[in-house]
């Protein structure tokens, strides 16, 4: 091969390489911001504050899911906000939302399972002990103790997961294991450019370890 061809190819793979890259830069920046605006009006806000902040970003999570349609960040994100604001209104009149971000949840798990780090699969296993079981709504412990256990085994030492499947362990009444994962969630290392997040996680990991401990005293009491 001639040296002005090879570097013709050269030049053409970086062209066809750059605006990939500039894609998967552009998508993680626009969930870093989705990420850190949840957090701010998911823990910081009360009341009709705090809900008009999730319609505004149920809207920037719709365009960014319009925008990165083929990416699975973009519909967990969606998820996560619906769900998020699903819990605050509270009610029948959340099964909407509810019902919206279980549709992107699968969607995500339909792009790529993986994608960061299972979280799709433990916010809609989540999702699935959270709400009502039929003929209300689509609520299921079985499905959700195994989405939770699949998204762990991806992530295992993430500080979501192991709240989350402490606090389920923790309803089902199974203390000591919820023990375990609470302290798990505890242990678990700092995320870049979440640190409000794994602030008032940490509080909540706190809170329910609190009741369980409670809970293990009592038995070994009697």
């Amino acid at each position: 091969m001639n040296r002005l061809m090879k570097n013709s190819l050269i030049t053409l793979s970086l062209a066809l390489s750059t605006p990939l890259l500039a894609n998967a830069a552009s998508i993680d920046e626009e969930i870093t911001k989705l990420q850190q605006q949840w957090a701010h009006v998911n823990y910081e806000l009360k009341d009709d504050a705090q809900e008009q902040g999730f319609k505004k970003l149920v809207q920037q999570a719709q365009a960014v899911t319009e925008q990165y349609g083929d990416n699975a960040k973009s519909w967990i994100w969606s998820g996560i906000i619906q769900s998020s604001f699903a819990g605050q209104k509270g009610g029948l009149g959340a099964l909407s939302l509810a019902k919206k971000s279980k549709k992107d949840f699968e969607k995500a798990i339909e792009l790529d399972a993986n994608a960061l780090n299972g979280s799709a699969m433990m916010s809609l296993g989540v999702l699935f002990h959270k709400v009502p079981g039929w003929p209300v709504a689509f609520g299921d412990d079985d499905k959700a103790e195994e989405l939770m256990k699949k998204a762990l085994a991806i992530n295992p030492k993430g500080i979501d997961g192991n709240y989350f499947y402490g606090e389920y362990l923790y309803d089902e009444g199974k203390y000591q294991q919820a023990k375990d994962y609470l302290q798990l969630a505890l242990q678990a290392a700092p995320r870049p450019n979440r640190p409000l997040a794994d602030k008032y996680r940490q509080e909540e990991v706190r809170q329910v370890l609190a009741k369980v401990e409670k809970r293990l005293n009592k038995r070994s009491k009697k």
